[in-house]
């Protein structure tokens, strides 16, 4: 439980650990992207921390990570045929990311960080904590963005694009956009400001246990 909710702020894998950063960047301009990205994530980690953590005492150390590798990039391309599938907007919104899963640090990382050392159940939270870390950091980021960019942040039916679920926003503020933020420099602007305010709380939180 520790590693789960450290997933969260001390060691976000966004936000303090500088993980998974192009995926972020690129997929932050708005909500429905950041979601599907996140959720995606997040069951890849999952999966591939219960395998790995399945298979740990019989995989030879000195080809574990292409065993890693295979066993990660075997659960993308079931995620990707299944988003392809079932929800081709989604699939068309994340591009060739979906498929750069395979080489997200933070999925790798975890691997070799814990659930190589550790039983299923724990390698399971582990994963989950980090993989819904990852999706509070690249919501964070898009709504931000998204509001900045159009005083608006919107939410589709991901299976029909056409139907809205909510959105939320100030109109008095739609003629004070920037637009700025829906570019790549808006991205690392959005990123540097709540990453640079994860390290004074971590750090303060440091300095009050000493």
């Amino acid at each position: 439980m520790k590693n789960f909710k450290n997933g969260f702020i001390k060691e976000n894998p966004v936000f303090c650990l500088y993980l998974g950063m192009c995926s972020t960047l690129a997929l932050s301009t708005n909500l429905n992207n950041a979601l599907g990205m996140g959720i995606c994530v997040t069951v890849v980690l999952v999966l591939s921390n219960a395998i790995i953590s399945l298979i740990r005492n019989i995989t030879p150390d000195e080809i574990r990570i292409p065993v890693y590798i295979v066993v990660i990039a075997t659960l993308v391309s079931v995620v990707e045929l299944l988003v392809h599938a079932f929800i081709p907007s989604l699939f068309d919104a994340l591009g060739a990311f979906l498929s750069l899963i395979v080489v997200n640090c933070i999925i790798l990382g975890r691997a070799e960080a814990f659930a190589k050392k550790n039983p299923v159940l724990p390698s399971i939270i582990d994963g989950l904590g980090m993989g819904l870390g990852y999706t509070f950091a690249i919501v964070l980021i898009s709504m931000i963005r998204e509001f900045l960019s159009t005083a608006w942040v919107s939410l589709y039916n991901p299976f029909n694009m056409s139907q809205l679920i909510i959105r939320v926003g100030i109109p008095q503020l739609s003629k004070y956009t920037i637009s700025l933020f829906s570019s790549s420099v808006g991205a690392f602007l959005t990123f540097a400001c709540i990453a640079a305010l994860f390290a004074f709380i971590n750090n303060k939180s440091k300095e009050g246990k000493k």
